[in-house]
């Protein structure tokens, strides 16, 4: 299936598409829910007892907000975490059964925004509760809400003075329902950095003094991280999505996207010639040079360029390797397909960028940054493709 309706076509064997799309598509992330499933599963068993919701923040990481959540909700999943209000509401309107909290916390004001789509603000300060409380006693009624506690990372989370001014207003948080009491782990990628074992450590040091509730500290790190860090719940990401949760380790999880990209020209190029902006490559031998439909404006990072004998990153047409040449521009990228037969490599064909055999972080290792990233950069030019729904 996919998010759009137009005249469609199949590409031929060497498109690596197997879903009918649009002919004016140019670029196809094409997202595995089969692959998500499985994932989110795995994470559910690592997890043992606690609860294993779903972190859907930036459009569920660039892939596509409704879907992502049905397939999740399909799977099991019933507790998801977003950032913003406008994505909560988008959960709410294709899974009305869900517990949906949004990491931005309370925005000054936007209280029956929550309410009015039952979304739980995720409170950060000993301010943002008192809004909260404030507007629970207008309704009547305990509305819920998570508490972000600060344990370390000094991003979001009630710091431990504003906590204890909050602990001896007993009276405050009766007027609320606290629903689970949270923080967020700065260094769960790095297992044997010791910041996680001092945070889990304050963590539970700070959780005694709040009133029962459901605790939370994990992310798709701490998760891998034993039963000590998973608490009641955990909130794997990246992890979901196929990215890897811990550096330097083997990545576990089933790869859920690839990104393919049209030819739009193949020409010859003889050596000593340079290819793209800067003329940062020069061709060493008589090559073939295709033009892909993908550049930075559709979320490739133009870090990914490479210069004259470097080793840059590598797509596929079928399984012939096609290495990536010159400098990533806004819109388009150059690949040399001199070794690819030519009937493969015909102008409204298909490169894979990305996928199994190139994975988000093999490409993000390469850029010098991480997963999240990438993912959450492809942009609306892209076209969403759904297989395994």
């Amino acid at each position: 299936m996919t998010e759009r309706t137009a005249t469609t076509e199949t590409p031929r064997a060497n498109a690596q598409i197997r879903a009918p799309i649009p002919l004016s598509a140019r670029a196809v992330l094409t997202v595995d829910l089969a692959a998500l499933r499985a994932n989110w599963a795995r994470l559910n068993e690592v997890s043992g007892r606690a609860e294993c919701a779903g972190v859907l923040k930036a459009d569920a990481y660039g892939l596509g907000l409704a879907p992502i959540a049905r397939a999740l909700t399909n799977e099991g999943c019933k507790t998801f975490f977003v950032a913003t209000i406008d994505e909560g509401r988008t959960v709410r309107e294709v899974q009305p059964g869900a517990t949906v909290y949004v990491l931005d916390g309370l925005l000054p004001g936007a209280d029956a925004h929550y309410a009015g789509f039952d979304l739980r603000p995720v409170l950060s300060s000993l301010a943002e509760v008192r809004e909260w409380a404030a507007y629970s006693r207008t309704r009547g009624r305990r509305l819920p809400a998570a508490l972000h506690i600060d344990t370390g990372m000094n991003r979001l989370g009630m710091p431990e003075t504003e906590l204890h001014q909050l602990v001896a207003e007993p009276d405050l948080l009766a007027t609320i329902e606290v629903t689970v009491v949270m923080s967020h782990l700065a260094c769960a990628d790095e297992p044997a950095n010791p910041m996680n074992e001092r945070q889990r450590q304050r963590f539970d040091a700070l959780r005694a003094q709040l009133p029962p509730a459901p605790t939370s500290l994990s992310n798709s790190g701490g998760t891998f991280l034993g039963s000590a860090y998973h608490f009641d719940v955990v909130r794997p990401g990246i992890a979901l999505f196929g990215g890897r949760a811990h550096e330097d380790k083997p990545n576990p999880m089933r790869s859920v996207v690839r990104l393919t990209a049209r030819i739009l020209q193949v020409k010859d190029v003889a050596p000593g010639e340079t290819i793209g902006y800067g003329a940062i490559y020069k061709v060493q031998r008589p090559s073939r040079i295709a033009t892909i439909a993908c550049g930075y404006a559709d979320g490739f990072l133009r870090a990914l360029s490479v210069a004259t004998g470097k080793a840059g990153p590598v797509g596929y047409i079928g399984d012939y390797p096609v290495p990536i040449v010159g400098r990533v521009s806004m819109d388009f990228i150059n690949v040399d397909v001199t070794d690819v037969p030519e009937e493969l490599t015909r102008r409204g064909g298909w490169v894979e960028v990305m996928g199994q055999r190139v994975t988000v972080d093999d490409l993000t290792d390469r850029a010098g940054t991480i997963g999240y990233e990438l993912l959450s950069r492809l942009g609306p030019r892209v076209l969403r493709v759904y297989e395994g729904g």
